[in-house]
């Protein structure tokens, strides 16, 4: 049943994101996400409370304004943060765009699977799942959580043959190695839904933000990779 009076949390949006799913995206970051990760570059966004307060059909009306940019592969992405934590709310917004005839992308962690992110899905023309290692150590140590969780959303993705493109940034010292990318390679080619792989690389611009919260940036000291260090990994 539709529920346009629902309201969900706002950190920004970004009117013509072009790394953030196919085409040309409309993206939407929401307040809150329950995991640290430690190369997290949205610190500002993790707490719950904060944001803007938006109706599902506000966001739709103001994408719509740059519809004329998406081409035939664009539309809207939520982001985060983690959109699992508002999934009425995005599940509202993804639902209004396909009366539009807008494409619907999911950027999370794969974090929560239940009733109501199953039902987000359904609403869901592809997911961009980031899988932050490939050891369940790696994960309870530097996401909160263990490997377990995302990956059993993915193979209820894989379920409902919804597409996903796999992401994983590559962080120097932890998962810039040949034995991880090809367990990740592994895992995208046992899951028939996986149709893209992106390997991103860790950047520290994000210290200022953690600068200004006063809170420590847990990878501050890591290098970043080179191109020629991410092109190397995407050829193991």
């Amino acid at each position: 049943m539709s529920n346009t009076q629902i309201t969900g949390k706002v950190h920004s949006i970004q009117s013509l994101g072009a790394l953030d799913g196919p085409g040309v995206r409309f993206v939407v970051f929401v307040q809150g996400c329950p995991l640290r990760c430690g190369c997290c570059h949205n610190p500002d966004t993790w707490e719950r409370d904060g944001g803007t307060a938006y109706t599902p059909r506000e966001l739709l009306e103001k994408a719509l304004r740059y519809r004329e940019y998406f081409g035939k592969e664009g539309g809207i992405t939520v982001s985060g943060g983690e959109p699992l934590l508002q999934p009425d709310f995005v599940r509202e917004l993804f639902s209004l765009c396909h009366e539009a005839g807008i494409h619907t992308c999911l950027d999370t962690s794969g974090c929560i699977l239940n009733e109501k992110t199953r039902s987000l899905l359904a609403e869901t023309d592809r997911v961009l799942l980031d899988i932050k290692y490939t050891n369940d150590a790696q994960y309870r140590e530097y996401v909160g959580c263990g490997i377990d969780t995302p990956l059993s959303f993915l193979a209820y993705l894989n379920e409902q043959h919804i597409p996903v493109t796999l992401r994983q940034v590559i962080i120097p010292t932890l998962n810039n190695n040949v034995e991880n990318i090809l367990a990740l390679k592994a895992l995208a080619k046992a899951h028939s839904c996986v149709d893209k792989l992106e390997l991103l690389p860790f950047r520290k611009l994000c210290q200022v933000k953690y600068d200004k919260l006063n809170i420590p940036f847990r990878f501050g000291d890591l290098p970043e990779p080179t191109s020629e260090e991410i092109a190397w990994l995407e050829n193991a």
